[in-house]
């Protein structure tokens, strides 16, 4: 099914109602964080890093509806920690379908099978459960064992009772493309709605001509996924825009949109993305729009964006271009997907000196993780304190 007619049309009259009113900095998505606090300890997240005091803090409900009231997405994502510790999560979700937003509630699934009562099926509402492979490489992905038996019990009850359910998956650099095939395959035959994919990455640690090699090889690993759906004869359906995943593939020189995924989490709105920790905070969305130096950031302006394809800075990208060259989206339909085959398209040029970013990384390769989490650390106890 992939995205349902009924939101990509609401999401449409959106962007069109925005661009009749000449808007040029509009989200597509709020990324709502209410607590970083998680039931597991993943090797590629560090929100649990945080100390016991950062934790333990919860949006409150009013805090939540206060944000989503001023971005005015359509699309409203919830990721954490974990979501479904907080206790008001249920209120929150309420909250949101009655003003009618489109709601991705991002979880590992742990808690959804004794949680599940508590949230009324809506068209509105999406379990979005997190699985990154099959048993073993989730499991592994995840630091525990059992867990990809615990989501799958949780996705054929949730859908049971009636609910909207997707797999979100991350996919990093040296995943095999056969085995990720399987798992796509795998996912389709539980009955979800669709797939979210992304590929994952480290950005402030590697030296710049490492950072292109990453980028290259994860288009590749996309464009060999791709390869071998299409000799499978695959039916995927993704809960994303076509023209994303054809930039996945190579076939698009997309630069970044920042603002079409705005942040706002436990210390206030992140800028310019929730990728990205160590750039500040805005008090107010107004603030986070009209002052964030936007121009500063993506890929060839800012080596700390070079690594990055994530879904949140480059959907949006896609979205506008599907708008501007309706003609792209028939051509991958009519070729049934992205290309697979052939030159990729140019990167986008460095517009940085390199040489500093070299000589920075050279001088104390570990800085750049070093300043990022001292810093972080201490803006956003400094933010609690207050």
């Amino acid at each position: 099914m992939g995205v349902p007619i009924k939101q990509q049309t609401s999401i449409a009259s959106y962007i069109i109602g925005k661009k009749l009113k000449k808007e040029t900095k509009y989200p597509l998505v709020l990324m709502l964080e209410p607590l970083f606090q998680c039931n597991l300890a993943c090797a590629g997240c560090g929100k649990i890093a945080y100390e016991d005091h950062i934790l333990k803090k919860r949006m409150s409900f009013e805090d939540a509806m206060k944000a989503v009231d001023e971005c005015g997405a359509p699309v409203i994502s919830i990721p954490g920690g974990e979501p479904l510790i907080h206790n008001e999560m249920p209120q929150i979700v309420k909250g949101l379908v009655e003003r009618k937003k489109y709601i991705y509630l991002c979880t590992n699934a742990i808690m959804l099978k004794r949680k599940l009562h508590e949230y009324e099926p809506s068209h509105y509402l999406t379990f979005s459960i997190h699985l990154d492979g099959l048993k073993e490489h989730h499991d592994k992905s995840v630091c525990k064992e059992g867990i990809f038996d615990v989501a799958v019990e949780a996705i054929k009850l949730a859908l049971d009772k009636g609910h909207r359910v997707t797999v979100n998956s991350t996919l990093f650099n040296g995943v095999d493309p056969e085995e990720v095939a399987d798992f796509f395959d795998y996912a389709m035959t539980l009955g979800v709605e669709g797939i979210t994919v992304s590929p994952g990455y480290s950005y402030e640690m590697a030296p710049e001509q490492d950072l292109f090699l990453g980028r290259k090889q994860s288009k590749e690993l996309f464009r060999s996924i791709f390869r071998e759906g299409k000799n499978r004869k695959s039916k995927w359906e993704f809960n994303q825009s076509a023209l994303f995943l054809d930039f996945l593939a190579g076939n698009q020189s997309y630069q970044c949109t920042p603002w079409s995924t705005v942040t706002y989490n436990i210390f206030g709105w992140q800028k310019p993305c929730y990728l990205l920790v160590n750039e500040g905070y805005a008090k107010t969305y107004k603030e986070l729009i009209d002052e964030t130096e936007w121009d500063n950031y993506g890929a060839g302006i800012n080596p700390k964006c070079d690594n990055c394809m994530a879904h949140c800075g480059y959907e949006g990208t896609a979205v506008n271009d599907s708008f501007k060259n309706p003609l792209k989206l028939l051509g991958l339909s009519i070729n049934g997907g992205p290309k697979t085959e052939g030159p990729m398209a140019p990167e986008l040029p460095i517009m940085y000196d390199q040489s500093k970013v070299e000589k920075s990384l050279f001088e104390n390769p570990l800085m750049p993780i070093i300043n990022k989490e001292e810093s972080s650390v201490s803006k956003e106890k400094e933010l609690v304190d207050k």
